[in-house]
């Protein structure tokens, strides 16, 4: 079975309650029953509700952006596994380039969340990525392999078909800047041999392995052609409905060839 290409959009701290509908419904109306792909929207919590009921039994797979590794308890600002599965949240972004660099998240707790995730059936995207500095500095693989591999720690072979890698080089994010197609295919195959390192190639082969470093309806297609680009993680363009729908209808061309 083909890997099915995933087109996830990251809404990072914006859209109220209003304008989070205003901006789910045309997304809901066009996906409807479609599941050649997997269509997902990582919103703020305060409109994980509003969005998951507009979302209703359509096609589309609701996300928040974090979540504590921590069950319960006092640990204010904070939400749990059991408080997103309770608002039908089925994925969580982990280890994403900002709660990194911003929040000073380590590998060892993008780790712990990563773990939590899973023993709450909930489905991890586990975000890599180097810096311009480290990439300048000849470090792109070092970093991917390390952040990877600390991601995953713990996590069994059973487990890791649950989880989803996103490569997002943190240079290309929000600068414009975009990897062409064959130095983001390059790190793709690359974090696939790393897992067919520890999980042996059968299980990587599964994984999906997303690109996230300004995906946008004019530099699609030729990303999601390349063997080990399984999809996107949206930033901007992830918030315009008509963008969006670009790039989910480019994911449906994508995988259409590899049927």
């Amino acid at each position: 079975m083909p890997r099915k290409i995933v087109i996830a959009g990251n809404w990072k701290m914006n859209k109220t309650r209003a304008e989070a509908a205003d901006l789910i419904k045309p997304v809901v109306a066009a996906v409807g029953n479609r599941n050649e792909i997997g269509v997902v929207v990582a919103t703020p919590f305060t409109v994980l509700e509003t969005v998951g009921n507009l979302i209703g039994n359509a096609s589309v797979a609701l996300a928040a952006q974090n979540m504590s590794d921590k069950a319960s308890g006092a640990f204010t600002g904070e939400t749990s596994a059991a408080m997103l599965r309770d608002l039908h949240v089925s994925h969580v972004l982990a280890g994403h380039s900002e709660r990194r660099s911003l929040f000073g998240e380590t590998d060892a707790a993008v780790n712990k969340k990563v773990l939590a995730a899973l023993e709450n059936n909930l489905k991890p995207i586990l975000c890599v990525g180097e810096t311009l500095a480290e990439r300048d500095a000849g470090k792109t693989l070092d970093v991917n392999k390390t952040q990877t591999l600390a991601g995953l720690e713990g996590v069994t072979a059973a487990q890791v078909e649950q989880v989803i890698v996103a490569y997002e080089p943190v240079w290309a994010i929000g600068t414009g800047k975009t990897a062409t197609p064959e130095m983001a295919q390059e790190v793709h195959a690359f974090i696939r041999k790393v897992l067919a390192g520890k999980y042996g190639d059968t299980v990587a082969q599964k994984i999906r392995i997303l690109y996230g470093g300004s995906m946008k309806p004019d530099n699609a297609d030729a990303l999601l052609a390349q063997p080990d680009i399984d999809g996107g993680l949206i930033g901007g363009a992830s918030l315009v409905a008509k963008d969006f729908l670009a790039l989910v209808e480019s994911g449906f061309k994508a995988q259409a060839t590899r049927e």
